[in-house]
């Protein structure tokens, strides 16, 4: 059971997370809450220890301070600050942190050309009354971070200390 909500719950959440930014250009608020909650209740039943469980609380927090900031200074949508903060919470100070950002921070530039070469195109005036397009060829609106913040959390999770446990407690049956 435990294994089971390793497996699924943090790549749901970062699946949902994508497709709700792109589709309403909003992460709600029960995304992070949801990470957060599971992690905070899932971790100890790992055998994680105090001082590592508190580690994961500190990263998250230091990168939900930092977050806020950017959300202060208008430099990043405040569902995108609580789900990097929450992803940071199951990735802790880690190697798999720092993946996890750099790798955000170079989708995130890429989907944000593709959205303004996407938005000057014609391919925008054909397809932008699309359910799932709308947002994106909309001059108006923003980039749905949420997208790369989900493919980059998708692409690491599988190296972190929670999904290690999960596959070596399958593996030993």
């Amino acid at each position: 059971m435990l294994e089971a909500l390793i497996f699924v719950v943090f790549p749901f959440c970062m699946v949902y997370a994508m497709v709700s930014d792109i589709l309403s250009m909003t992460i709600a608020n029960r995304v992070p809450v949801i990470l957060a909650a599971t992690f905070a209740i899932v971790a100890p039943l790992t055998g994680m220890d105090m001082s590592a469980y508190a580690m994961h609380f500190g990263a998250g927090a230091l990168v939900l301070c930092v977050t806020f900031v950017l959300f202060a200074l208008r430099a990043m949508g405040g569902g995108d600050a609580k789900l990097l903060a929450a992803t940071s919470l199951w990735m802790g100070f880690s190697l798999e942190l720092l993946q996890y950002l750099v790798q955000a921070a170079i989708l995130g530039g890429i989907l944000t050309l593709g959205i303004l070469l996407y938005r000057g195109s014609v391919a925008a005036v054909f397809t932008g009354d699309n359910v799932f397009t709308r947002n994106l060829a909309n001059k108006h609106v923003g980039v749905p971070y949420g997208i790369a913040l989900g493919a980059a959390g998708l692409m690491v999770y599988p190296s972190t200390q929670l999904m290690h446990w999960a596959v070596a407690r399958l593996v030993t049956g």
